[in-house]
């Protein structure tokens, strides 16, 4: 039977070989795909709970592509692995290790010379990341818990709220999400963390 997967505008397309690699088979339709999802994510966030990290810890490659795969690996064979194919959004492949070591430096430089407010770095590392999209799905989720985890970890600050709703299914918080971070895109940065506080 296989996976029919219905994308809603700002989401990226698996490609046959990514499709392929969920790993329970007796998932078929989208809503069954999100539930398995979000409960491997509740498990991640459990997880996360529970880890004292610092910043060196937190903005690494290797804390990058782990949280990932805490994240989706219970549901795909390639959590936490970075993506092999071009997607419509994001870095050319082979070129996603050089460009996230770029940003894990930058948002370093950001927070040891306060260069924003600490709201400001979470967020600008939330839209770097899924710009760079490493993985070939859960970019969305995955970079807003990152900047969670910023404000949390590193800032010992409450999550982001994110407009109080769900941003995977369609709605209007994820319509103005989406406007947000296509004015994030030209460097209007203020929408995206209004949104991300509201």
């Amino acid at each position: 039977m296989g996976l029919n997967i219905e994308y809603i505008d700002g989401q990226t397309p698996l490609d046959e070989e990514e499709n392929d690699g969920l790993i329970i088979k007796s998932i078929s339709t989208q809503q069954e795909l999100d539930e398995f999802e979000q409960q491997n994510i509740e498990k991640a966030i459990q997880w996360m709970f529970n880890r004292k990290l610092n910043k060196e810890q937190l903005l690494s490659e290797k804390y990058i592509k782990n949280l990932h795969k805490k994240m989706y690996g219970d549901v795909w064979n390639w959590a936490g692995k970075f993506r092999q194919s071009e997607k419509n959004i994001g870095v050319i492949s082979y070129l996603i290790p050089t460009s996230l070591k770029q940003l894990l430096d930058d948002c370093l430089f950001w927070i040891e010379n306060n260069k924003y407010s600490e709201e400001e770095i979470a967020i600008r590392f939330k839209h770097r990341l899924v710009s760079i999209h490493c993985f070939s799905n859960g970019n969305g989720r995955h970079s807003r818990l990152m900047a969670d985890l910023i404000m949390e970890k590193l800032f010992k600050k409450s999550f982001f709220t994110w407009g109080g709703s769900s941003l995977v299914k369609e709605s209007n918080a994820r319509e103005n999400y989406i406007k947000a971070v296509k004015l994030a895109d030209i460097n209007k940065i203020e929408p995206l963390i209004s949104f991300a506080k509201s």
